[in-house]
C-alpha cells in the first residue's frame, strides 16, 4: 500500500493530470480534487487499472466550505499529507480597455485565493505532521509578461511571490515550497480562457498548441525532479530559462 500521499487540486487535465499520473508512478496515492468529476474519475480509471492508487474529490478552491470538506475527507483517509499541489487555475486575456473589472477579480479569486484558501486549510496540518511539500503552479508569465494578458500575468507574479514567501516562511517548519514557472505547451488552459476582445481566444489557444513541442509529461518529470531536489523556481523551458 502507498505510504506517500499528494493532492492535486485541477488534477483532472493539463498539467494536474499529468503530474497525477507521475506521481503515481512514483508509489504516491493521489488525490484529485477537481471541479471536473467526469474527467477526473477517467484519470483515476487509468491510475487504478495500471497498479496505482487515486480516487477523487470534488471541490471548488472558491469555496471555503468546499476546500474544508476536502481537508476532513482527507484527514479521515490519510494519517499526513506528504505534498499539496496547487495546480488549479484558469486563463484570461485581452488588452486593458477589454479586461473589465469582473473578469479581473474572477481571475484573481481562482489563480491567487484559491491558491491562499487550500493553503491556510492544509498548511497547518502539515505543520502538525513535521514538514512537507508544497507545489505552486504559476506561469513562466508570472515573470516574464506578455502584451495582451495582464490580469493572468498579475495573477501568476502574485502566485511567485506568494510562494517565495511561504517559502521563508515556512521553511522552519520542514515544509518545503516550490513554484512552477512553465512556459506555453500543449494543454486545455484554453478551455477555461475568457476574453473579450474578438480573435484573442483563437490566438492563446494557437499559441498554445502550436509555439512548443514541450509536452505536459515532460513539465510534470521536470516539476517531480526539481521538486524533489528541493528546488524553489522551477523553469521547465529552456527559453523560459535564457
Amino acid at each position: 500500500m502507498p505510504n506517500k500521499h499528494v493532492l492535486i487540486t485541477g488534477g483532472a487535465s493539463g498539467l494536474g493530470e499529468a503530474l497525477a499520473l507521475l506521481y503515481a508512478k512514483q508509489g504516491f496515492e493521489v488525490c484529485i480534487a477537481d471541479l471536473n468529476s467526469e474527467r477526473g474519475n477517467t484519470v483515476v480509471d487509468v491510475i487504478n487499472n495500471t497498479q496505482g492508487k487515486a480516487f477523487f474529490l470534488h471541490c471548488d478552491i472558491t469555496k471555503e466550505d468546499d476546500i474544508e470538506s476536502l481537508k476532513q475527507q482527507l484527514q479521515g483517509r490519510w494519517e499526513k499529507l506528504d505534498v499539496l499541489i496547487n495546480n488549479a487555475g484558469v486563463a484570461t486575456a485581452g488588452a486593458l480597455e477589454f479586461e473589465d473589472l469582473e473578469q479581473w477579480q474572477w481571475v484573481l479569486d481562482i489563480n491567487v485565493l484559491g491558491m491562499v484558501r487550500m493553503s491556510r486549510a492544509f498548511v497547518p496540518w502539515m505543520k502538525q505532521q513535521g514538514g512537507g511539500k508544497i507545489i505552486n503552479t504559476a506561469s513562466q508569465a508570472g515573470i516574464t509578461p506578455i502584451p495582451f494578458m495582464a490580469s493572468y500575468n498579475v495573477s501568476k507574479a502574485a502566485v511567485v511571490s506568494f510562494s517565495e514567501t511561504m517559502h521563508l516562511e515556512l521553511m522552519e517548519h520542514h515544509i518545503h515550497v516550490s513554484v512552477v514557472c512553465p512556459g506555453f505547451f500543449s494543454t486545455n488552459l484554453d478551455e477555461s480562457l475568457r476574453s473579450k476582445q474578438p480573435g484573442v481566444p483563437e490566438l492563446v489557444s494557437k499559441m498554445l498548441h502550436t509555439y512548443s513541442d514541450v509536452t505536459a509529461t515532460q513539465v510534470a518529470e521536470t516539476v517531480y525532479q526539481d521538486s524533489e531536489n528541493l528546488k524553489f523556481m522551477i523553469i521547465t523551458h529552456k527559453d523560459g530559462r535564457l
